[in-house]
Formats: C-alpha cells, sequence, structure tokens
C-alpha cells in the first residue's frame, strides 16, 4: 500500500477500475479533509456534512465504474464539483438559499490538521483563524463562496467558475472585492493579526 502512495490520480483511478480498492483509499485519504471542509463551510452543520461527504464518495465509486471520470480532469476538483453539487442539492430540498457560513461547534482548522509547534503558537493561530472567520461571514455570498473554494479548496478560477456557474472574470472579480472588503474590516474595525 505504501507504494500506491507515490501514484498518481490517474494511475491510482485505473488500478481502481482494475479492482485494486486499496486506490480508491488512497485517493480518499488525499483528499478527504479539503472535500469535507468544502462541505461543512457550505452547509454549516457537522451531521449534514458528513451525509453528504459520504454521498459524494458513492457518488464518485458510481461515476468511475461508469466511467464517468475523464483523465484529462484532475481528481479533486471533480470531486469538490460533485460535493458542491450535492450541497446545491441539499438546499433544494428544504427551500432554503445556501450561505456559507462558519458555526462555533467545530474549528475549520482541526479539520485541516495542521500541526501546532506549541500551546502558545496554537492559540495565537486559533484567535487569527477566528478573525478570519468572522471577516468571511460578513462578506456577501458569492464573495464567500468563491474565497472558500480558492483558499480552503485550492482551485483554480478556472474550476471555481465552473463550480459557481459564472464566468472566470466574474469569479476573479468576486475573489478581488472579496479581499478588499476584507481588507476594509481590518481598518474599520481595528482588527490585528
Amino acid at each position: 500500500m505504501n507504494s500506491l502512495n507515490n501514484l498518481s490520480e490517474q494511475e491510482l483511478v485505473q488500478l481502481y477500475l482494475k479492482g485494486n480498492t486499496n486506490a480508491l483509499s488512497i485517493l480518499i485519504s488525499r483528499y478527504k479533509d479539503k472535500i469535507y471542509t468544502s462541505i461543512y463551510l457550505l452547509v454549516k452543520d457537522k451531521y449534514q456534512a458528513e451525509d453528504i461527504f459520504q454521498e459524494v464518495f458513492i457518488r464518485i465509486i458510481d461515476s468511475l465504474k461508469a466511467k464517468g471520470y475523464s483523465n484529462e480532469g484532475k481528481f479533486l476538483p471533480w470531486a469538490l464539483r460533485i460535493a458542491h453539487n450535492l450541497c446545491v442539492d441539499h438546499f433544494r430540498k428544504i427551500k432554503r438559499t445556501p450561505k456559507i457560513t462558519t458555526s462555533d461547534d467545530r474549528d475549520i482548522f482541526e479539520v485541516l490538521n495542521f500541526s501546532e509547534p506549541n500551546a502558545e503558537t496554537r492559540l495565537i493561530q486559533c484567535q487569527r483563524h477566528e478573525k478570519v472567520r468572522k471577516m468571511i461571514d460578513l462578506l456577501p455570498e458569492d464573495q464567500r463562496e468563491v474565497i472558500i473554494l480558492r483558499h480552503y479548496g485550492d482551485l483554480s478560477f478556472k474550476e471555481i467558475a465552473s463550480i459557481t456557474k459564472c464566468s472566470t472574470n466574474t469569479a476573479l472579480g468576486r475573489m478581488r472585492y472579496g479581499l478588499i472588503n476584507m481588507r476594509k474590516m481590518t481598518l474599520e474595525k481595528k482588527i490585528a493579526f
């Protein structure tokens, strides 16, 4: 299994399609934190995020078996697109519009498994992250979504545009205005980092 860790996404997908289930386990473990985090930030409910997260991997398995994955694309953006679509479906079912906000139930940065050298550094970092999360919460929905997909999902603007069904220039503009608004907040509210 250790040798599988060094394989590319395409090689792992091909191995899985040939019957090697460990290859899929490697893909899942590579991206589970980013996928779960993106879902959690969209639905802001731990249990619902876990349900959608499981559904994402059921859809991934079904799509892989049905040859619905193109090796030309990257696995993570493809998986995040599935997750995003499932979140949108969730909100359609409950007749609400999605709002990308965080809650105090779960610290997003614990999900990302950052390693902290000591307690003081961890406390300072938690305080900074909390300030950033609060500022992100105050942004308009379209700007929040782009910032989360760009920084937490590591997606390109082209991929974000595809997921959010807007042009690349619109995604760039939303990111720009989101960052400008966050800078204004730091100045107006005198937030120190």
